[in-house]
């Protein structure tokens, strides 16, 4: 057992320099490459991190004019409408006075030529009350003898 235990102590004593070196090993591992490499991707992080932040900030800004342009785009909209609906009824006020006035002169128009035909009707009547007379007369003629008088006939 003494020289198991010899042994083990000389395995011991020749991995020393190995653990040492691998300590070592270890330690300049941490220094030059994993403090710089944390150290790279802390930064990475942070600017990934920020650049997010100032995407998120810049989306938020974009909505943001995007509400108030499609509010004030509404707004404009709105007000376009409402000068079109009160163009619209000064057109329809116009319409209605221009047919109104049309209308009244239109009245007045068949007003004079009904007067105008009622005088015609009463002077055509009066031409042919006298002509109706006149006319009894020369058929009373024609129809009776030669020498009797209208007057007497009747």
């Amino acid at each position: 057992m003494n020289e198991i235990l010899n042994q083990l102590g000389g395995l011991v004593l020749g991995s020393v320099p190995t653990m040492v070196l691998f300590l070592l090993l270890v330690g300049a591992y941490g220094l030059l490459v994993r403090r710089p490499l944390d150290r790279v991707l802390m930064e990475r992080r942070a600017r990934t991190t920020g650049a997010v932040e100032q995407a998120r900030a810049s989306i938020s800004a974009a909505e943001d004019r995007t509400a108030e342009y499609e509010d004030r785009l509404r707004k404009a909209r709105a007000v376009v409408l409402l000068e079109r609906e009160e163009r619209l009824k000064q057109w329809s006020a116009e319409r209605d006075r221009a047919l109104a006035d049309a209308r009244a002169a239109t009245a007045e128009k068949v007003k004079a030529a009904k007067g105008e035909i009622e005088q015609s009707v009463d002077i055509a009547r009066l031409q042919i009350e006298g002509m109706s007379a006149e006319l009894s007369e020369r058929i009373l003629r024609a129809v009776l003898p030669a020498g009797t008088r209208p007057e007497a006939a009747q």
